[in-house]
C-alpha cells in the first residue's frame, strides 16, 4: 500500500496511492512525523447503495460511485464519453510538491493533478485535462475539491455589492450542496475572499477551521457539498459560458490554483497560514509600502495643473511619499461618457503634457502616479469610432452599458497590441511609478467573433498586464475594479496591491478591510482616510477614527487636504507619521482579532514575529449592550513577556469628549502578555464610530 503523507505548517495530508485513483485520507490537523497508518481500513457498505464503498478521491467522478458534482463534466459530439472513469497511471514527488497523472482510457481522456503543501501549510492544488482524440471534446466543468474533517459542521463565507464589499454570512452546513456562481466576468464585489467550514461557532481565535480561496479573476464557482455517504468536500472552478471551452484533438485545459488552509486556531490561524505563504513569494513587495495621496476624491474630473501643484505641495508637507492622478487627464474625460479607450493625453487640459505636474510632484520627493482602465472602452471615443467590431459582446448587437462604457475585445490581437503600445508609450514618454489599474463593469456577454469568451478574455488580460510588468518592472501596479470587485490571488500573481473598495467611509470600511484582510495581508490592502463626509454614505467621521481605520492597511488619503485647518493638518500630518514609524510591523507581523461577545466592538492587532511587540485597535462600530466595555483582551502576544501598553493614537490622552477616562490610558500600564492576553484591559467609553491606537512594547525585568 503506498500512502503519501505531505506535511508543512501544522497541518497534514496524507493520499492513499494504491486505489484506482488518490483517495484522500486526512486532511487537517499535523499527524507529526513518521505516524503509523493502517495499510486499510476499508469502509461500511450501506443497504440500498453500490455494493463498494464509496471513497473520498482527489478526483471524484461518477463511475466509481461519486454522487456530488464530479471532477470532470463534459461529453463529446452527440452526448458519447460524458462520465470517464480515470485510474492512476503514475506520480511524481519532489519534496512538497506532487505530480499524479491519470487515464480515462476508453473516454481518451488524460489528466494531470499538481498539488504541493509549503512549509506555511498553504495547500495548492490544480488539474489540467488533455483531449487525447481526435475527436474533440466539450468541457462543461473541471473542478477542484478536498475533503474536511467530520467535525465540521458550519459554513462561513462573504458576499456584499459596490462600497460594501466581503461581508460574512454564516449556516449551518447539512446535506445538500452551498453553492456560489460568480457570472460577473471578473471576481465581483459578491466575491467571498475565502469560503470557510469549522467545528460550531468557530471564531476568530478557536475552533478548527478548513477554507479555500480560488486563485481566479474570472467567472467561477465554489461549492461545499455534503452527501450522506461521505464527508462535505470544498471545491472550485471556472464557470464557463455555453460552448466556451472546447478541446481539440492534443489540446489542454488547466484549471487556476485552489488555495487551501487549515487551523485549529480559529480564522486567524487560517489567515496566517495565507499571509505568511503571500509574503513568502518571490514577486511580493519588499520595499516600505509608500504613503498615498490620491487626487480622485479631492478634485474628480475637475483638474487644473496650478490647483494639483498646490495639492501636491500639501500633501508633500504632510509627508505623502506618491502622488496619484485619477480619472481625467485623457482626451475628451471631463466626465464618465467619453474618452475611455484612447489613452491621449487631453492638451486642452494639459498642454504641455504630463510632464510639468510629474516634475512638481518628483520636487517635493513624491513619486508619480495614474490612474487607467486598459480594459474598457466607452462608444464616445476615437478607437470604437474606427474600430466598433472592437466591443465585446455576442456579436449581433451591443451589449447594455454599465456607467457608460463597454468592454474591449482583448482576445482581438488588433485590439490587445493597440490597448498595449498605449499605455507602454504612456509608461515610456512618463515618469510613472505607479498604476491604478481599474476595472468598472461587468463582462456578463463577454464574446469574440460571436462565441462566448470570458475564459479567454481574462487570460489575456493577464496577459496584457504581465506583457507590461515585463517591459517596465519598476512599475507597481494597483488592482481595483469598481473598488473591490477584483481581489484574488490570480491578478495578484501580477499586481503589487489592491484597492479593497470604492468606499472611504471608515465605519464601512471596518468591516470591508477585516474580512479582506482575512485572506491577504495588510500591504496589500489600499486603505485611505477619506474626507470628514464620506461621498458615499453621507456619513461624518472623526478624523482619528479614519486615521486609525486606514493605518491597517497599505496607508493613503484621498481628501482635498488643501482645506485643512491647522489642528486637522496637525492630527493628519501625526497619522502619517504613526504609519511611517509602525509599517515595519504592520506590514510583517502576524494579525489577530479578539474574539468579543458585543460586537458593538472590535479589537484587531498585528503581533511582530518574535512577539516584542503589538499594534491594537479598539473600536467601537455602535451602541454597545452593556454599560463599560470592561476588560479587553490584546490577543496574540508572548506570555512570557512583559509589555508596556500606551495610547498612541489620538494624541495624548482620550480626547475630552470621551466620557470616563481610566488612569492607564493617560500614561501607559505594564504586564505580562499572560494577563494582557487572557485577562485584558479595561477600555474606556467611546462614542460610537471613534477608535483608539494602542502599542505594546517589550519591556525588561
Amino acid at each position: 500500500m503506498t500512502m503519501l503523507h505531505l506535511r508543512g505548517g501544522s497541518s497534514s495530508l496524507v493520499l492513499d496511492l494504491s486505489a484506482a485513483t488518490p483517495v484522500v485520507v486526512h486532511w487537517g490537523r499535523d499527524l507529526g512525523v513518521d505516524p503509523l497508518i493502517p495499510a486499510s481500513l476499508g469502509n461500511a457498505v450501506a443497504h440500498s447503495l453500490y455494493d463498494e464503498p464509496v471513497l473520498t478521491e482527489l478526483v471524484p467522478q461518477a463511475s466509481t460511485g461519486w454522487r456530488g458534482r464530479p471532477a470532470v463534466l463534459g461529453h463529446r459530439a452527440g452526448g458519447t464519453d460524458f462520465s470517464p472513469l480515470f485510474a492512476m497511471t503514475g506520480f511524481t514527488q519532489d519534496a512538497g510538491d506532487v505530480t499524479i497523472n491519470l487515464v480515462a482510457a476508453q473516454e481518451r481522456l488524460a489528466l494531470r493533478v499538481d498539488l504541493s503543501l509549503s512549509p506555511e501549510g498553504m495547500l495548492r492544488i490544480r488539474h489540467e485535462l488533455t483531449n487525447e482524440s481526435e475527436e474533440s471534446y466539450s468541457l462543461e466543468a473541471l473542478n477542484v475539491s478536498i475533503p474536511v474533517g467530520p467535525a465540521a459542521s458550519e459554513v462561513l463565507d462573504l458576499t456584499g455589492r459596490w462600497v460594501r464589499e466581503q461581508h460574512p454570512q454564516r449556516q449551518s452546513l447539512r446535506q445538500g450542496t452551498w453553492l456560489r456562481e460568480y457570472r460577473h466576468g471578473r471576481t465581483g464585489h459578491d466575491s467571498s475572499a475565502l469560503t470557510m467550514v469549522g467545528t460550531s461557532g468557530f471564531s476568530n481565535r478557536h475552533g478548527e477551521v478548513w477554507a479555500t480561496h480560488f486563485g481566479y479573476s474570472g467567472n467561477r464557482a465554489t461549492f461545499v457539498e455534503k452527501t450522506p455517504a461521505t464527508p462535505a468536500m470544498l471545491g472550485s472552478g471556472v464557470l464557463f459560458l455555453p460552448g466556451e471551452l472546447e478541446l481539440s484533438a492534443g489540446e489542454s485545459y488547466r484549471t487556476p490554483w485552489v488555495y487551501a488552509a487549515h487551523s485549529t486556531t480559529g480564522i486567524d490561524g487560517v489567515s496566517e497560514v495565507f499571509h505568511r505563504w503571500i509574503r513568502a513569494r518571490p514577486t511580493h513587495p519588499r520595499s516600505p509600502r509608500p504613503v498615498v495621496l490620491n487626487t480622485w476624491e479631492a478634485v474628480y474630473f475637475n483638474h487644473d495643473l496650478d490647483d494639483l501643484l498646490e495639492l501636491a505641495r500639501m500633501a508633500g508637507s504632510l509627508g505623502v511619499e506618491r502622488f496619484v492622478l485619477d480619472d481625467g487627464w485623457f482626451r475628451g474625460r471631463r466626465n464618465d461618457h467619453a474618452g475611455l479607450g484612447d489613452w491621449t493625453v487631453d492638451t486642452n487640459v494639459w498642454p504641455d503634457g504630463l510632464g510639468p505636474l510629474i516634475e512638481g510632484v518628483n520636487a517635493e520627493g513624491m513619486e508619480f502616479g495614474l490612474w487607467v482602465e486598459p480594459e474598457m472602452v466607452n462608444e464616445d471615443s476615437e478607437v470604437i469610432r474606427e474600430h466598433p467590431d472592437w466591443i465585446s459582446g455576442p456579436g449581433n448587437r451591443t451589449p447594455v452599458e454599465w456607467r457608460h462604457q463597454q468592454v474591449i475585445d482583448l482576445v482581438n490581437p488588433d485590439a490587445w497590441q493597440y490597448v498595449f503600445d498605449r499605455i507602454d508609450a504612456l509608461l515610456t514618454d512618463n515618469r510613472i511609478a505607479f498604476l491604478k489599474w481599474d476595472q468598472n463593469r461587468d463582462l456578463v456577454e463577454p464574446g469574440h467573433g460571436r462565441r462566448a469568451s470570458a475564459v479567454d478574455q481574462t487570460e489575456a488580460a493577464y496577459r496584457l498586464l504581465d506583457a507590461l510588468k515585463r517591459a517596465h518592472p519598476d512599475v507597481e501596479i494597483e488592482s481595483c475594479s469598481s473598488g473591490g470587485a477584483r481581489v484574488d490571488l490570480g491578478v495578484l500573481e501580477r499586481t503589487d496591491r489592491v484597492w479593497a473598495s470604492d468606499c472611504n467611509d471608515a465605519l464601512e470600511r471596518q468591516t470591508i478591510q477585516r474580512w479582506t484582510q482575512a485572506l491577504l495581508p495588510l500591504e496589500l490592502i489600499g486603505s485611505h482616510v477619506g474626507p470628514t463626509r464620506s461621498h458615499t454614505t453621507g456619513r461624518t467621521h472623526s478624523l482619528s477614527f479614519r486615521v486609525i481605520t486606514a493605518l491597517f492597511g497599505s496607508f493613503g488619503i484621498e481628501w482635498d487636504v488643501r482645506g485643512l485647518t491647522p489642528a486637522q493638518f496637525s492630527e493628519l500630518q501625526h497619522g502619517v507619521s504613526l504609519y511611517k514609524t509602525h509599517r515595519a510591523l504592520l506590514h510583517s507581523g502576524t494579525a489577530v482579532h479578539a474574539d468579543l461577545r458585543d460586537d458593538a466592538y472590535r479589537l484587531q492587532g498585528v503581533v511582530a514575529v518574535d512577539g516584542r511587540e503589538g499594534l491594537y485597535s479598539f473600536s467601537c462600530l455602535r451602541s454597545a449592550e452593556d454599560e463599560v466595555p470592561g476588560s479587553i483582551v490584546l490577543p496574540g502576544l508572548d506570555p512570557q513577556t512583559r509589555y508596556r501598553v500606551e495610547v498612541v493614537f489620538p494624541s495624548g490622552a482620550i480626547p475630552d469628549e470621551q466620557r470616563n477616562v481610566i488612569p492607564w490610558t493617560v500614561d501607559s500600564v505594564t504586564a505580562s502578555g499572560s494577563f494582557l492576553s487572557e485577562i485584558g484591559l479595561p477600555m474606556p467609553i467611546l462614542h460610537p464610530e471613534h477608535a483608539i491606537l494602542l502599542h505594546a512594547a517589550a519591556v525588561e525585568d
